[in-house]
């Protein structure tokens, strides 16, 4: 019995060790600098906009917010577009409307109470929570020392990723690999969706690789937690608010307690 428990717990490891030489190195992600990062940081209207732009110019024609409402790109916080602006934005779109034509359904133009539309392609995944669901920062193994002083790091891995192309490419099983240093194992099947003046911003903004790479990563940012000011923002009023509560339970617990240690030290004897 026990030879044979012995032989099943090395034949587990042995598969464990089989999965971690498959699943190959880990990408190398840069620590970008964003405005929403740390206990005060929000998000940057104009980069906001400026990443929905690249989304809606590039990545759109593969990717998808389908969690995302339309509406809520004029919210306080977030890109901030007029009413109007969001109206027709939305009608960029085709949703399919099950209730026309008698339930048969067919396709119209968005409205604002629409979702962005899924992905294009089923093998291009929905960027709704990718920020959230691809944490950049990973500290030793059970720990996530990086992740407590860096954040989450989704956006810096998106945006690594985006300019981490080294214009290498190999084929394999019929694919055509790209090499990119900040995806985990080091090649991609992704193509490079960005090379630089893919976009043109209005603002003046000259939109470089990076910059590009930086917009749109902020852009899925908001859009993985778009009530990130709120929480900061309710986060700060519940520290104060502890902070004031504390004082206060200090300054009553000594007025109540003063008379009891005053009689206590008249009674003591004197030396």
């Amino acid at each position: 019995m026990i030879k044979y428990l012995a032989l099943t717990a090395a034949v587990a490891l042995g598969l464990g060790s089989g999965v971690a030489l498959a699943a190959g190195k880990a990408g190398k992600v840069v620590n970008y600098d964003f405005s929403f990062e740390g206990p005060f940081g929000t998000y940057d209207q104009m980069q906001l906009q400026r990443g929905l732009q690249v989304y809606t110019e590039i990545c759109s024609a593969c990717h998808g917010l389908q969690y995302v409402p339309l509406r809520t790109l004029g919210d306080p916080g977030g890109p901030g577009l007029p009413e109007d602006q969001v109206r027709a934005y939305s009608e960029f779109y085709e949703v399919f409307d099950p209730t026309l034509f008698d339930g048969e359904g067919d396709f119209r133009a968005a409205t604002p109470n629409d979702h962005f539309p899924g992905s294009q392609m089923s093998t291009a995944p929905d960027l709704s929570l990718m920020a959230k669901a691809r944490a950049g920062f990973h500290g030793p193994y059970g720990l996530g020392i990086n992740q407590f002083f860096l954040g989450m790091g989704g956006a810096e891995y998106i945006a690594s990723l985006l300019t981490g192309y080294t214009g290498e490419e190999k084929e394999e099983a019929g694919a055509i690999l790209y090499e990119n240093t900040a995806f985990p194992g080091g090649w991609i099947s992704m193509a490079p969706p960005l090379w630089g003046d893919d976009v043109f911003y209005e603002d003046g903004t000259e939109a470089t690789l990076e910059q590009a790479s930086k917009d749109v990563s902020a852009f899925l940012m908001w859009t993985a937690e778009p009530k990130m000011m709120a929480r900061k923002q309710a986060g700060f009023t519940g520290v104060l608010m502890l902070g004031i509560l504390a004082a206060l339970l200090y300054l009553t617990n000594k007025r109540i307690w003063a008379p009891v240690k005053r009689a206590a030290k008249q009674q003591q004897p004197a030396e």
